[in-house]
């Protein structure tokens, strides 16, 4: 079963901004706190912001200010509005659960690349 499935992607230009999707499957959603994680080119996989089933957040400090995580319980989905884009986010984002991802179960992530 495909439990994380993450979508939303693409190229940008720096200071730009892209929002990316993660349904969860419903054995998921509800009962783990969520992360969206950056494995940036050459690099360890790293988290960026977390949710929990009551909307308290966390962020990375490269991402304060720049980046928020939100859910839609109605769908399962976790949202990471990116704004104010870097060269230095580019890379695959994943969702997981968070603080212990679940290790067989990570997507195919989505790719950003911030470039000019």
């Amino acid at each position: 079963q495909e439990h994380f499935k993450e979508s939303g992607g693409g190229l940008v230009q720096p200071g730009g901004s892209l929002t990316l999707s993660c349904v969860l499957s419903r054995s998921i959603f509800g009962n783990y706190p969520i992360g969206w994680y950056h494995q940036a080119p050459g690099k360890q996989r790293e988290l960026v912001a977390s949710i929990t089933h009551i909307s308290t957040t966390t962020y990375a400090d490269s991402v304060k200010g720049r980046f928020t995580i939100s859910r839609d319980n109605a769908k399962n989905t976790v949202y990471l509005q990116m704004n104010s884009l870097k060269p230095g986010d580019t890379g695959v984002y994943y969702c997981n659960a968070h603080p212990y991802p679940i290790l067989n179960a990570w997507g195919q992530g989505t790719q950003v690349t911030v470039s000019s």
